[in-house]
């Protein structure tokens, strides 16, 4: 693959005229080998036989759900994922993002907005920058002691482990700990983008992040909440 465009890409939704319509938005975008399934039987069919390179998958299908499928692909393959959906609730992104989704879009959205997410899961999975290897803190929250060279977060209750955008989330607002990081900050460090479309996504990360980090998630003492303007993180001891 030389560069996003030649990736395959497999749409799954039982709307024929949704499945159309982005099947356009993708053709005129530059995408080349577009495949379209309208239920979990033909999408099988395809994933099995195309394999291809990203899944655009919405949840309700007429045959099962989205989720049940993607788990099913996961087992086989660790291609990407975008679930693209009309269920907008909170609990539905957490399920989809938690079972290892990239993105999560609902419906109804704008054009550009599912190019360019779409565009940053495929960077993100085939196009990664190459990162020096360094040493990373060590920090206390609290009682939680947080490692950055394990992603891993201690405490007396346990050890938990953080997920690939939670640690990138995490580093990028303890290199800047006690100044104000922006959304866009924190979602080019995360999603190699702009805040625009993932401002939902972002705010469902953090919340599982302080699930993780705060002694009381919905009364957070480490990773406040800057009205307007973004997210910082106090409190951080350096071991």
């Amino acid at each position: 693959m030389n560069d996003v465009f030649d990736s395959k890409l497999l749409i799954v939704d039982d709307e024929t005229e949704l499945r159309k319509m982005v099947s356009e938005i993708l053709w005129r975008e530059g995408y080349r080998t577009i495949l379209c399934a309208a239920d979990c039987k033909e999408a099988r069919h395809f994933f099995l036989s195309e394999k291809p390179d990203c899944v655009i998958l919405d949840v309700s299908l007429p045959d099962g759900d989205g989720f049940s499928l993607m788990r099913e692909f996961r087992t086989i393959s660790a291609v990407p994922v975008l679930f693209l959906s009309a269920r907008d609730e909170d609990e539905n992104r957490l399920l989809g993002l938690g079972l290892g989704a990239d993105d999560y879009v609902t419906k109804p959205f704008l054009p550009r907005e599912l190019t360019l997410r779409l565009h940053a899961v495929l960077r993100r999975a085939y196009f990664p920058v190459i990162l020096r290897q360094t040493e990373k803190p060590i920090f206390r929250l609290g009682e939680r002691e947080i490692n950055l060279n394990r992603g891993t977060i201690s405490s007396t209750t346990g050890l938990v482990t953080l997920t690939a955008k939670e640690f990138s989330l995490l580093q990028t607002l303890y290199e800047n700990q006690g100044n104000i990081v922006t959304g866009d900050q924190l979602c080019r460090a995360v999603w190699g983008d702009d805040l625009y479309g993932y401002e939902n996504t972002l705010m469902v990360h953090i919340r599982r992040l302080r699930e993780k980090i705060e002694p009381e998630a919905s009364m957070p003492q480490f990773l406040l909440t800057v009205r307007g303007l973004g997210y910082k993180l106090m409190g951080a001891e350096t071991k």
